[in-house]
């Protein structure tokens, strides 16, 4: 499937509604989707705020999908550092996307598995200003940061001059809540497990709204996963126009 995806080809009449979309974006060279795992409440870790498994096999199994249709995988650093992912497709067949993470302050560690050197490429996007030393072979973007964050327009940006036009962005909360206020989304795919944590980090945090009727109102479908529910949402409408990527990837 993912093959079929990238070389634009007919996908499985499964596939299609869900994956079809992601062949281009329509507003510029780039498809950019967001991905969150939660539980009904809207949880995607409980008050430690570690990261855990809340979606079960067929969500993660989505996820890796995800990954293996896209050029590029983006979290933000304090994912990669509480987390440690790995950031490959380990649970369905498909190659690694690119790894990205963004790190202003320069404050990822070295041996973080996401920088391992597996013959995938790995990018770390910081601030101009910030001092890091790289393993051997991480690709550094350094950008201007405003009030020591990034904007999320300037990274699409960049890595659609560094040739990604398929990008994923995958957490945490705060890393994807950014490229969704500013945006910066094509679709976003909300997998919904059912399960009720009660507390812990939400998986969204946006600018608040006077009233419901200023809320963001996407075009959405829903495919179940098992028990799982997923919510495909189609951001085309309010997304920012960026760049234009130099190659397919």
């Amino acid at each position: 499937m993912p093959e079929a995806l990238r070389a634009g080809a007919a996908l499985p009449p499964a596939w299609e509604p869900l994956f079809g979309p992601l062949r281009a974006g329509a507003v510029d060279g780039l498809m950019v989707i967001g991905q969150v795992g939660q539980s009904l409440d809207g949880r995607i870790a409980t008050i430690g705020g570690r990261l855990e498994y809340i979606n079960g096999a067929e969500g993660i199994a989505h996820l890796h999908r995800l990954r293996a249709v896209v050029d590029a995988v983006v979290v933000g650093v304090g994912t990669a550092k509480c987390d440690d992912p790995q950031l490959t497709v380990r649970h369905v067949a498909g190659p690694n996307p690119a790894r990205v993470v963004i790190d202003p302050n320069g404050r990822l560690d070295a041996d973080a598995r996401l920088l391992a050197d597996d013959g995938t490429r790995r990018i770390v996007i910081t601030s101009a200003a910030a001092a890091m030393r790289l393993p051997d072979g991480v690709e550094r973007l350094a950008l201007p940061d405003i009030g020591g964050r990034l904007d999320p327009a300037a990274i699409l940006a960049a890595l659609a001059a560094a040739g990604f036009r398929r990008i994923l962005i995958e957490g945490g909360a705060d890393t994807l809540s950014g490229f969704l206020a500013a945006g910066c989304l094509d679709r976003l795919h909300v997998v919904i497990a059912p399960i009720i944590l009660g507390s812990g980090r939400p998986s969204c945090t946006l600018p608040a709204i006077a009233d419901a009727e200023d809320a963001l109102r996407p075009r959405v479908k829903t495919v179940p996963l098992g028990d799982e529910v997923l919510f495909d949402c189609d951001l085309s409408a309010q997304r920012r126009p960026v760049g234009q990527a130099k190659m397919s990837r």
